[in-house]
This record gives structure tokens, C-alpha cells and sequence, in this order.
């Protein structure tokens, strides 16, 4: 299974897939990373790996489907099997739908449809959490569609917490999951466990 990376600032969760990769842990490989961000620490990773890293964004393209297509076609250009967005803060386009339907994932920091959508990313979720005193939070993987936050989710895992321990407590505890949970649910697709083109039926 051929992966293709999206991420925006530090990767962790980009190295996570790629040292299970690596060790044998998941049966897969990372062709390809992008980044809206030159400077992100995930496009560093991603060349210290050697893995191919590229740089696109309103800066590289200033129209919106041009952005899009050139994204889409980094992408096939390294004939990845599924698209990852690894912390990504852009919204993904309609050509990279289309040529990928049903072949890009996102994971979010709370138990969809609870506490997603435009706007609701990072601290602002866990703020959130925090605010409404919930017992339980947890993270979503889920197939991307033309809405933040809003394709059927193909993964879920709950992780109760104790909001009144703060905002830095609550993400400290997901993020310790994080990790983890992308490898175990990629597994399950890379053994056909999870059925992309049926998810949400």
C-alpha cells in the first residue's frame, strides 16, 4: 500500500506511519509528502527519510485549482494508493476528490460529528471539550469529502478524560493515542478490515 502525505507544521503523526513502515509494523510505504508550509518540520522528516517532499501552496499557486491539480498530480505522479492528512489545515480540492474518491483520510481530535467542523482544529477542539465538562473525548478517521470534517467515518476511538484537568491534559492524552490508532486503522485497510468504498453504508 503506497501512502501519499498531506501535513502542515511538525508531522508526528507523518513519523509515526513512517517508522511502523519501517519496522515492519504496517505493511505499507510512504512515497510522497506534501506541505502547504516550506518551513514545516514534517517536510524535514520527510527528506531526512528520503522520501519525496514537496512544497505547494497559494505561495507556489496562487489559484485555488490550479493548487489543486498540481497537488493531485504529485500524487499520481507517485501512484499512491491513499491520500493521509496528517494535521493538513487546508481543505482539499475538487480534482484530488475525484481522481481519489473514496482515497483520502483525515483524523480529528474528538468524536465526530462532535466538535468538527470549519474553524474546529488543534487547541480549539480540545478547548472545546474542556468547556462543555465532557467525560469522554477521543479521534475520528474518517473519509474527506468536500466538507470540513464530514465524510463517513471508517474509525473511532474513545478516550474518557477529566476536562477539569485543562486543555494541555485532554490533548496530551489524545495525541499519546494518536499515533497508535492511525497504524492500527491502516492495517485494518491494508487487510481489507475497513472497505473505503463502503464506509458509512
Amino acid at each position: 500500500m503506497s501512502l501519499g502525505i498531506l501535513a502542515s507544521h511538525g508531522g508526528s503523526n507523518l513519523q509515526a506511519i513512517m517508522d511502523a513502515c519501517d519496522n515492519g509494523s504496517l505493511k505499507a510505504n510512504v512515497a510522497v509528502v506534501v506541505s502547504n508550509n516550506s518551513g514545516s518540520l514534517a517536510m524535514r522528516r520527510a527528506r531526512k527519510s528520503g522520501i519525496p517532499a514537496y512544497h505547494l501552496s497559494s505561495s507556489t499557486h496562487s489559484d485555488d485549482g490550479d493548487l489543486d491539480v498540481a497537488i493531485k498530480n504529485i500524487l499520481k505522479k507517485y501512484s499512491v494508493d491513499l491520500i493521509i492528512l496528517a494535521g493538513y489545515m487546508k481543505k482539499i480540492g475538487p480534482s484530488v476528490l475525484r481522481t481519489f474518491h473514496n482515497r483520502v483520510i483525515n483524523s480529528h481530535p474528538a468524536l465526530l460529528p462532535k466538535y468538527g467542523g470549519k474553524g474546529m482544529y488543534g487547541d480549539r477542539v480540545h478547548k472545546a471539550v474542556v468547556k462543555a465538562k465532557s467525560t469522554e473525548t477521543g479521534i475520528s478517521i474518517h473519509l474527506v469529502d468536500e466538507h470540513y470534517d464530514h465524510g463517513p467515518i471508517i474509525s473511532q476511538k474513545i478516550i474518557a478524560v477529566d476536562s477539569a484537568e485543562g486543555v494541555e491534559f485532554v490533548k496530551k492524552k489524545v495525541q499519546k493515542h494518536e499515533h497508535r490508532f492511525w497504524v492500527t486503522t491502516l492495517n485494518k485497510i491494508q487487510k481489507g478490515e475497513i472497505d473505503l468504498d463502503n464506509a458509512g453504508h
